[in-house]
């Protein structure tokens, strides 16, 4: 038995995560990469094999001598991945290796509360179960945007799910499917799909920043999700950035997330608009009634300077929590995601302005800070993995 961290890893778990990873495998190519004697490999693999774990699949590549067989994951096995956000639904079916079998989206408001949204969750997914896409989920992952207590399986006092605290998502799911069901904070399941599929595929200390809604970070130290002692490690949305700011949605004052995210740019919007400060927000304004982040996007885009003022202020006070956070723990990879990445490079630019500016040349030298590559899938490819993760008995 290998450890990651101080967690044994058992060898069970590493063959179905390199064949997850890869793809079918020779039994040599497993113990080349395992490096493990040949003669308990082998006994691990029957063991599996008579579990129904894995299958046989032909011949491999001659490698000179007798040839060996391929082995691949059960075809059959099927995750759930879901992740909630403050405004919308996005389910997807994968196999064992996480490649999309269905999927579906709608909009959906966190605040109707847990029975409401569960129970829509619930219905997608048994609705995907009538079209075919599985006979039996083997595990489900889901991403909910508020603090969790990951042990538990249950969010803690979440600042914009109101009636949610401490109600049982996972015990909830798992007796209505039948399966294993893990939770996670929705940032941390989107720093671990852009790790696993992403432009942080060869990063071992990541720093996710979602800028949705609200704001906040996923974690990753050694390759591995950092909770913290109780879960909330990462919620940079509400560090105070002004002792004499907004009110912020936890109750505090003068937040990171009071001032940006798209609640605040929508307000800010709004205000600019109603102001005069802004023609193209108020044309638009005028024509339906609400603004949101996309609008911003879309006036700063055509040159309207009011837009893109509020897009750099934001990313400039972002850029500070960040410069903080970069001396802290010195991340190998910056990655920005959530709705707001939609901003683009006007977003990108200013951050990496105040960071590269703020913090030490030895932090920032080698630092890249990018855009999600899955932009809107991160999420549930990285529950899907969680749901893997559990479903193989190894560390997520």
């Amino acid at each position: 038995m290998v450890f990651r961290g101080s967690e044994p890893v058992s060898i069970q778990y590493r063959v179905l995560s390199l064949l997850r990873d890869n793809g079918p495998l020779s039994r040599a190519q497993l113990s080349d990469k395992l490096e493990v004697p040949r003669p308990r490999l082998l006994a691990e693999l029957d063991r599996m094999l008579a579990t129904g774990k894995v299958l046989e699949a032909g011949p491999a590549a001659s490698r000179g001598g007798r040839r060996s067989t391929l082995v691949q994951l059960d075809p059959g096995l099927r995750f759930a991945a879901v992740d909630l956000g403050a405004s919308s639904i996005d389910i997807e079916i994968t196999d064992g290796g996480l490649a999309p079998v269905a999927s579906c989206s709608e909009a959906a408001d966190i605040r109707s509360g847990p029975v409401a949204v569960l129970d829509r969750v619930s219905e997608l997914l048994h609705r995907l179960r009538a079209q075919g896409h599985y006979t039996r989920l083997d595990a489900i992952g889901i991403g909910l945007p508020g603090p969790v207590s990951f042990r538990e399986g249950v969010p803690v006092s979440p600042p914009i799910m109101v009636g949610w605290n401490r109600y049982p998502v996972r015990d909830t799911l798992a007796r209505e499917h039948g399966c294993p069901v893990v939770v996670d904070n929705d940032v941390n399941v989107m720093a671990l799909g852009e790790k696993h599929s992403g432009v942080a595929r060869t990063v071992d200390h990541l720093l996710f920043v979602k800028i949705g809604s609200g704001i906040g970070s996923g974690v990753q130290h050694d390759g591995r999700i950092y909770r913290g002692a109780e879960g909330c490690a990462g919620d940079i949305g509400h560090i105070q950035v002004e002792a004499d700011g907004p009110v912020c949605s936890c109750g505090n004052t003068g937040c990171l997330e009071a001032y940006f995210g798209g609640v605040a740019l929508a307000r800010d919007a709004t205000e600019a608009a109603r102001s005069g400060q802004s023609e193209a927000l108020a044309e638009r304004l005028a024509a339906r009634g609400t603004l949101t982040s996309v609008d911003v996007g879309e006036c700063a885009a055509g040159g309207d300077n009011t837009s893109v003022n509020l897009i750099r202020t934001g990313g400039h006070r972002v850029g500070q929590v960040l410069a903080t956070l970069v001396s802290f723990m010195n991340p190998s990879m910056i990655v920005i995601g959530g709705g707001l990445s939609g901003l683009g490079y006007v977003l990108l630019a200013e951050i990496r302005s105040v960071v590269y500016k703020r913090s030490l040349p030895l932090a920032t030298g080698n630092l890249p800070i990018v855009m999600s590559e899955l932009g809107p899938r991160a999420g549930v490819v990285g529950a899907a993995l969680l749901a893997s993760e559990l479903s193989y008995g190894g560390p997520s």
